[in-house]
């Protein structure tokens, strides 16, 4: 477990596939989500039990609230690499009754301490679609800061959004 001040960052297990697959389910979870097509419970299930084990090139944890241990959300770093020192960020809290509440402000932090701290990188880097403003603040608020537009190029109930990608580097983390 990797320590926040409300949420720990965990593995996955095989048998939260339900939990996941639930979330994906949500429109309003998935509102601002690639979300990709859509997915049987089955496939989910062999989707995380065939899952390599968490790597340098790409970590991915649960969020799970320290009071009672339930899993809320997801936070990965990827596409990873030693020599570049550079990773993406992905998040997003399924259980809808933790949003706004800084628990995902904290996962965001606790994701981040531990990409400087143990994977030893120098940026971490993540995209937003410009209208998805709770996401924005948080990352904000964490320190990322806005070095592009990506043009529309996410669509969502046929409107096209805009994209900001942002930046951490280290050393710019706000407690």
């Amino acid at each position: 477990m990797v320590p926040g001040e409300r949420i720990g960052l965990r593995a996955l297990e095989p048998s939260e596939a339900e939990r996941l697959w639930r979330w994906n389910q949500d429109p309003d979870v998935m509102r601002w989500m690639k979300d990709g097509h859509p997915q049987s419970l089955a496939q989910v299930r062999t989707r995380l039990e065939g899952r390599p084990p968490n790597a340098y090139g790409d970590v991915l944890f649960g969020i799970e609230v320290l009071d009672d241990a339930e899993l809320i959300g997801l936070v990965r770093l990827r596409d990873a690499e030693p020599e570049r020192g550079c990773a993406e960020l992905d998040i997003y809290l399924g259980e809808k009754e933790y949003w706004g509440r800084g628990h995902a402000t904290d996962a965001v932090r606790t994701v981040c301490r531990y990409g400087f701290g143990k994977m030893r990188l120098h940026k971490i880097s993540l995209t937003v679609v410009t209208e998805n403003h709770s996401a924005h603040h948080v990352y904000r608020k964490v320190g990322f800061v806005e070095e592009g537009r990506l043009r529309q190029v996410f669509r969502r109930d046929g409107e096209w959004y805009d994209m900001f990608t942002m930046g951490l580097l280290e050393g710019e983390l706000r407690a």
